[in-house]
């Protein structure tokens, strides 16, 4: 019995086969080969086409079946992650109206903040666990307030992943946990969040139908199995944002249990019995995969948009497309600290753990007679880690005071720099396992379908990999202090 799973992310879409009775990752492959594109017509802005995503999931779909590793009518099920916070919006049709309004864009801030004070701050945190922010309720306000002509012709509003399962199945779906990244979901009365909906005037029926995580979202289509070779009883399972799944894929299931993972973005994300919530909104509190209203099981995360992203900047810009393996190495004969070199790693929209601001990115102290492009490399990877220090002492100061952290031995956990760096500056452990969230989204169908009976069924064959301790704490401090003071500059 196989399962399929589509990871939708910022860069690229992965898909992995994986055969539920043995446990064995069959295939795993990326569509495209390089980085996919942000749209950005202004400062703040960032976009992407749901189309050319639904078009990268089929040729991604084929890419796996051409490998023969395994056949494609022996799949049962599909489970999707996705990129988090996304709104796509269709016509009565299911039709795009518009390109997808993405996680880092900042255009909504303004709109989320003047929700935030006229709901009321405590009513915000204690029903939503959150500001509406620069979140999917916000944006789809910015397009009532500023393109009324296509917000006349919406009639539903999806997350990323519950469009690309549209496409599959013909079925328009979603759940608590979608709903509470869009921050559409009153977690205390459990339903859509009347004061939402009544301060943005919106419609509840923009919302497809309320299902679980772990549930059938529906069968693919005649023409889409024919399409793409698949048996026309396949059913899709699960459905998850990527940073829920990604804490799945890691067996990332109960209370203080934490994973990380450093992609496009950088996340640490902590389960939590609680709802809670942070009175400065540094850190986000969504409805976790296994979250339901007799269980709470939350996840508290912490986003930091420039990761990845300024690596792959850096990579571009300073390293003339150099491999990512030619960077690490070249960083890893760099000393602790890059000579004083900072780089702030924030350039990528508005930080939610720096209240929202458009702090940007900064490159501080660049000696040209010191300084060679294995510093920039280094610095780079360094200032990650501080930033992912200074999130999770927000954390710390919300009661998170995770003894290991889990992370798949994947992107920016493929440096031996950056892991070491994100252990000594953090003072926390990190568990590496061969996880990802393609895998993982493959792992949650078939729970969704009941063939796995208890969730850490699906993950007795997962590898775990090289625990990582902190060490050279003392340097560490030093260059995280320092790098601290040069934030403080902008923020």
């Amino acid at each position: 019995m196989l399962f399929l799973g589509i990871d939708v992310g910022t860069s690229f879409v992965k898909v992995a086969v994986v055969d539920g009775h043995s446990g064995k990752t069959l295939s795993t492959v990326q569509f495209p080969e390089t980085e996919s594109v942000i749209l950005s017509d202004k400062p703040g802005w960032a976009e992407q086409s749901p189309m050319q995503w639904w078009g990268d999931v089929q040729q991604c779909i084929l890419k796996s079946h051409a490998t023969k590793a395994y056949n494609p009518r022996d799949i049962v099920a599909i489970g999707i992650a996705y990129q988090m916070h996304g709104l796509v919006v269709v016509d009565r049709q299911g039709s795009v109206l518009r390109n997808s309004i993405i996680w880092c864009d900042s255009r909504a801030v303004s709109i989320g903040e003047k929700a935030f004070d006229q709901i009321g701050k405590e009513k915000s945190l204690s029903h939503l666990l959150n500001s509406p922010g620069n979140f999917t309720a916000s944006k789809l306000a910015w397009i009532k307030e500023n393109e009324p002509a296509t917000y006349r012709q919406i009639d539903k509003i999806m997350l990323p992943g519950d469009f690309i399962a549209m496409k599959l199945t013909g079925s328009l779906t979603t759940s608590v946990a979608a709903l509470s990244e869009g921050i559409f979901w009153d977690f205390k009365n459990n339903e859509l969040s009347k004061d939402v909906f009544r301060h943005f005037q919106l419609p509840t029926s923009f919302i497809p139908e309320i299902k679980q995580v772990f549930d059938t979202h529906g069968i693919v289509s005649e023409s889409v199995a024919e399409k793409l070779n698949l048996s026309k009883k396949v059913v899709v399972s699960y459905k998850a944002g990527d940073q829920p799944n990604n804490a799945l894929s890691l067996n990332v299931f109960n209370p203080g249990e934490v994973a990380a993972t450093a992609g496009t973005s950088g996340v640490i994300y902590s389960v939590s019995d609680l709802l809670v919530s942070d009175q400065q909104n540094r850190v986000n509190t969504f409805a976790h995969v296994n979250h339901t209203a007799t269980q709470v099981r939350t996840g508290v995360l912490l986003c930091i948009n420039g990761t990845g992203s300024i690596n792959r900047w850096v990579r571009q810009v300073v390293g003339h497309q150099c491999s990512y393996d030619q960077i690490n190495q070249l960083a890893d004969a760099v000393p602790i600290g890059s000579g004083g070199l900072r780089i702030i790693p924030f350039g990528n929209g508005a930080e939610r753990m720096l209240n929202n601001k458009l702090v940007g990115a900064h490159i501080l102290d660049l000696d040209l007679n010191m300084h060679s492009e294995a510093h920039i490399y280094r610095a780079t990877q360094e200032g990650i880690a501080c930033a992912f220090r200074y999130g999770l002492d927000g954390m710390r100061s919300n009661g998170i005071h995770p003894a290991i952290i889990k992370a798949g031995n994947a992107n920016l956990f493929l440096s031996k720099v950056f892991v070491q760096s994100f252990v000594n500056i953090t003072k926390v452990p990190v568990q590496l396992m061969e996880a990802d969230g393609s895998v993982g989204a493959a792992l949650g169908a078939g729970i969704g379908t009941g063939f796995y009976k208890r969730p850490e069924e699906a993950f007795q064959k997962v590898k775990v990999g090289e625990l990582i301790e902190p060490g050279d704490r003392d340097r560490s401090e030093e260059l995280y202090q320092s790098w601290n003071l040069k934030l403080s500059q902008f923020i």
